[in-house]
């Protein structure tokens, strides 16, 4: 259990670190923390979710592993993981657009940040709960 908690912890630090390097490079660190702190509790429960898909992820690799599960339940919750990060994420192509020369989509995900950190939130509950139900289900095994 150690080994899941650490994974999963390692994995949500490494995500703050991410938005913090890449809010910086696009627009400054004056900005990173203006950000971070409008929306903290956003980005905090982003990467505690995303901590726990990976912690999750390690168990299930592991039961499978021992042989109380398919490889291919791996694949689907990776993707399951993925899609989450994807959904939360996607407002911060606010900051990356404009450089891109996409203004037009800009202004979209400037309108409705609020909107997509409750869609990664939401997917990323989907994802926690689909995988919580695949290693009840290798446990019935």
């Amino acid at each position: 259990m150690a080994k899941q908690i650490f994974y999963g912890a390692l994995s949500g630090l490494i995500l703050l670190g991410l938005y913090f390097a890449v809010l910086t490079l696009v627009s400054g660190w004056d900005f990173a923390q203006i950000q971070f702190s409008d929306f903290w509790y956003f980005i905090v429960s982003l990467s505690g979710g995303f901590g726990i898909q990976v912690g999750l992820y390690v168990h299930l690799k592991n039961l499978v592993r021992i042989g109380r599960g398919s490889g291919k339940i791996l694949g689907v919750t990776g993707t399951t993981s993925t899609v989450a990060m994807v959904s939360c994420c996607a407002h911060y192509l606010v900051n990356l657009l404009p450089i891109l020369g996409i203004a037009g989509i800009a202004t979209f995900f400037a309108q409705y940040q609020i909107e997509f950190f409750w869609v990664g939130l939401l997917f990323n509950l989907l994802g926690i709960i689909y995988m919580l139900n695949r290693i009840y289900q290798f446990k019935q095994l």
